[in-house]
């Protein structure tokens, strides 16, 4: 039997490792699935697994999970950045600046709630350790990881700040969805007017969604007129995949002469519909698959490398292939084929013209869904190389002994998020599909949250139970609910923020997903889900980088 119980002592053994963290993970992760007054921890109870395993002394050899645990963020953050990458700067447009300003609002003051109770409790608790709370309040574990590498990069050897985090997490997921009720209640918000203006904001509101109709020229002006002069006239972008003149169908060109009585498809934003019918002619009904050359409208996807980055203008596909592509979607999303819009790998096209036409422009794009199967590890371990060299440098401040680096954390996570938004221009193909980011993000949190609670375990009960372990969870609780309530009353009151919205808003700018389930569930509309994923990929990166820095610039 020594072998059995080498495997389970020798902490050199990389079989006793594996064995360990395989535990650990599946153990945390099954746990997480059950639910405290309808709330589950999710894959954050890896951590708690990882505390009892090294509590009672399964531990492994400290080098290789430093190791593990610095791997298992990488891939975290990167695969975060990959997927905030392409929203990150548009959610900064429009609308989204007030719920991002509101964001960072939360952001900042739980910093410093954080730093008042600091100073406040005159050193009582570590600013390490602060900082371990304040990621645990805001449910941040990415926040986490960038602070152990910051603390590694001035070589700390105090207690694991994962034990402030531990304790002030769950706590913190009550917390954020308990004042998001209590902002409902002290704005004595009636949700059935919100559901209201909601419908109303929709209704008057014209996105940049394809709408499709079908017109006749009425207008005389137009008599004579090419399809390039047309659009020139009105000013709007718009699509004409086939037209019906003299009773025959064709697809249109820049150089195709209009006259009063052609019937044509038109697809174009909706917010220029109204103006393209008044200039065009009326809607009408028009039967395409009776006429003497039957159109087909199918979807492509995109698949080959190629194509990525590519404007639709500069494929030449009306003039070539004799089709047009009338809307692109993306990420489930539809867009309008405008010509200046860029390919992405993953996109699905909507390409009409006849069969033959069709079939060829699908071969051009790939249309290989097998070929989207196999994820781009080219580009991610690219990213990843150059996140390691960015995150690397050393970065003068003035009044800061140590220059400061963005590290393992910060590095990767801005450089795949310049991938996911511009990587295409360098040829980089950024796709990957969602259950592929998923499982890698899964896998490198669980690493990273096992390698923590192994690590922390042995002193943990020391130190929290015996300690200060209440004071860590009131500070974490004060860290979370302060920051909420006030900016929350501010974006009700001051911004006039709708409470559907605001619930998104909050969870984002915690980035918890409970949260968000809760708020879905109350609104039974999309704007909670719009208002998270505006503000989560700012809040995302603030996280971290305010976490890193707060470490390298008090604590150095």
């Amino acid at each position: 039997m020594d072998w059995l119980q080498s495997l389970f002592t020798d902490e050199n053994s990389i079989a006793h490792i594996v064995l360990l963290y395989s535990f650990v993970i599946a153990a945390g992760v099954l746990l997480g699935k059950i639910k405290f007054f309808g709330v589950s921890l999710g894959v954050t109870f890896v951590l708690f697994a990882g505390i009892v395993c090294g509590h009672f002394g399964f531990t492994g050899n400290t080098q290789i999970l430093n190791f593990i645990q610095d791997f298992g963020l990488i891939l975290f953050v990167f695969c975060i950045g990959l997927q905030v990458g392409p929203s990150f700067f548009t959610s900064f447009k429009q609308g989204g600046v007030t719920m991002n300003v509101v964001a960072v609002g939360i952001v900042l003051l739980n910093i410093a709630v954080a730093l008042g109770l600091y100073y406040s409790l005159g050193g009582q608790i570590g600013l390490p350790m602060m900082v371990g709370i304040l990621c645990g309040a805001v449910t941040n574990t990415p926040g986490l990881g960038a602070a152990n590498e910051a603390l590694s990069q001035l070589g700390y050897d105090g207690p694991q700040i994962a034990m402030g985090y531990a304790c002030a997490y769950p706590l913190g997921v009550l917390g954020i969805i308990g004042s998001i009720i209590l902002v409902r209640l002290l704005c004595r918000i009636n949700l059935k007017k919100e559901e209201e203006d909601i419908a109303r904001q929709e209704a008057a509101d014209p996105h940049l969604t394809p709408v499709m109709m079908h017109l006749e020229v009425r207008n005389e002006a137009l008599n004579g007129k090419t399809l390039f002069q047309v659009k020139n006239f009105i000013g709007r972008d718009f699509v004409i995949s086939r037209i019906l003149q003299d009773g025959h169908v064709n697809i249109p060109s820049k150089d195709t002469v209009f006259h009063v009585g052609d019937q044509m498809f038109v697809v174009c934003a909706e917010e220029d519909a109204e103006a393209i019918i008044a200039f065009i002619g009326p809607k009408i009904e028009v039967d395409w698959e009776k006429q003497d050359m039957p159109m087909v409208s199918r979807r492509i996807l995109v698949t080959q490398a190629r194509m990525n980055g590519k404007r639709l203008g500069e494929l030449h596909l009306r003039t070539i292939y004799g089709v047009n592509i009338t809307r692109v979607n993306r990420s489930g999303m539809d867009i309008f084929a405008s010509y200046n819009l860029t390919l992405q790998v993953g996109d699905r096209v909507m390409v009409v013209g006849p069969q033959d036409a069709v079939d060829r422009v699908a071969n051009l794009m790939g249309n290989s869904l097998k070929r989207l199967d196999h994820p781009n590890i080219v580009t991610i371990f690219v990213g990843i190389f150059l996140g390691i060299l960015f995150g690397s440098l050393p970065i003068a401040f003035p009044g800061i002994p140590t220059p400061v680096k963005l590290g393992l954390a910060g590095g990767p996570l801005i450089v795949a998020i310049l991938i996911g938004r511009f990587g295409y221009k360098l040829k980089l193909v950024t796709y990957t599909t969602m259950s592929a980011n998923l499982m890698l993000r899964e896998i490198g949190i669980a690493l990273f949250l096992a390698s923590v609670g192994i690590k922390a375990g042995a002193n943990f009960v020391q130190t929290v139970v015996e300690g200060d372990g209440l004071l860590y969870v009131g500070c974490g609780f004060l860290i979370t609910i302060l920051p909420l309530i006030i900016m929350g009353v501010i974006a009700r009151i001051h911004y006039k923020m709708n409470y559907f919205m605001l619930m998104g808003l909050m969870a984002g700018a915690t980035t918890d997903p409970p949260a968000l389930a809760y708020a879905n569930q109350t609104a039974n509309n999309n704007a909670p889900a719009v208002g998270y994923s505006t503000v989560y990929p700012v809040t995302m990166f603030l996280r971290i980088l305010t976490a890193q820095l707060l470490i390298l610039i008090l604590a150095s």
